[in-house]
């Protein structure tokens, strides 16, 4: 091991990072042409931490999630687990995969239906060939609330209710005793009366067993209520960052500014023009000049910023805890260099 890695595994340890993306580009050829899916992330995840990654369809979320689970590799920088870059060969993954679990968006259709709940749960202690296998099902049922557990084990998916079936796939997480969980949409298919439910129960799972989350929303709403950090992303890119009150209250990207329009208690409703992010042509200048309510109302211009808006890149954002945005306006607010 070199001096270098020695001293990025202290910083790490020091700040007790477990999962990190360090200027993540992930590219795919899409029609023809290169599409920029993740281009140049940098994301930090904290023991016991929840982080929020938001954004719209297609903005580079959910590949950004399948490569932190490396299950796709990256074109270019690196995902590092407990301060060491991971490993792509067959063993080392699997080893990674007790540690990272997935917690996918529906909870039907990552179900066997064939499978009895039983049978789910103890599928991932079968792969790592774990002992006490019936312990760990029961345990990790009783952890996401399906309790007794015994009278779960030989039901069906079909003989459950929506938010059953989601404790269900939180519980096949559970049985390999992770450290951290990603959650793509985790409440996204449940009734509203459920989510609160389930939104209650990561939390739990944090506060009881420090466990640390990445959970993929489009919902701002989801994550005020569970996030510690947020992460937006535009296009490949995380545009605006920091802790979750900091941001949702006070927006300072016109992108975060549009998505929390959308919510109930917003004051002003800001409806963006323009194309939906395609990741296979990435404007030059900010990302999203093209479908800026700032630029379009004047106010870039009138702060004398409307040029560098759509002709000069914004620096990638660092892995940091403090708000910070990548906006060449809000940088004129802050009196900061964009």
């Amino acid at each position: 091991m070199t001096e270098t890695q020695t001293t990025e595994e202290a910083v790490d340890t020091a700040r007790g990072t477990l999962l990190e993306a360090r200027d993540l580009h992930v590219e795919f050829s899409a029609r023809g042409r290169r599409a920029r899916a993740v281009d140049g992330v940098n994301l930090a995840i904290g023991e016991g931490e929840i982080v929020a990654l938001v954004g719209e369809s297609g903005c580079g979320k959910t590949t950004l999630a399948r490569t932190l689970l490396g299950l796709e590799k990256p074109t270019s920088g690196e995902v590092r687990y407990g301060g060491r870059a991971l490993d792509y060969r067959s063993r080392a993954l699997k080893a990674y995969r007790r540690q990272v679990q997935l917690v996918l968006q529906d909870p039907t259709g990552s179900l066997n239906p064939r499978h009895t709940v039983y049978e789910a749960v103890a599928e991932g202690p079968r792969i790592h060939g774990l002992a006490d296998e019936e312990e760990l099902v029961a345990s990790a049922l009783s952890r996401a609330g399906l309790r007794p557990p015994e009278r779960f084990f030989q039901r069906y998916p079909h003989e459950l209710s929506g938010g059953q079936r989601q404790r269900v796939v939180i519980a096949g997480a559970l049985a390999l005793n992770p450290k951290v969980m990603i959650a793509d949409e985790p409440v996204a298919s449940l009734d509203a009366s459920v989510r609160g439910e389930i939104l209650a129960l990561m939390l739990k799972l944090r506060d009881e067993l420090g466990l640390a989350a990445l959970v993929v929303t489009h919902d701002l709403g989801l994550a005020w209520n569970i996030a510690d950090r947020v992460a937006v992303m535009y296009l490949g890119r995380i545009v605006e960052s920091g802790p979750v009150e900091q941001v949702l209250t006070a927006p300072r990207h016109p992108y975060t500014q549009a998505l929390m329009s959308v919510l109930p208690e917003s004051p002003e409703r800001v409806v963006l023009t323009g194309e939906p992010p395609d990741p296979t042509r990435i404007p030059g200048g900010c990302r999203f000049h093209a479908r800026c309510q700032v630029l379009a109302s004047g106010r870039a211009a009138e702060a004398g910023v409307d040029g560098r808006c759509r002709s000069e890149l914004l620096q990638v954002l660092p892995a940091t805890a403090d708000a910070q945005t990548a906006c060449h306006y809000a940088a004129t607010l802050t009196g900061q260099d964009g």
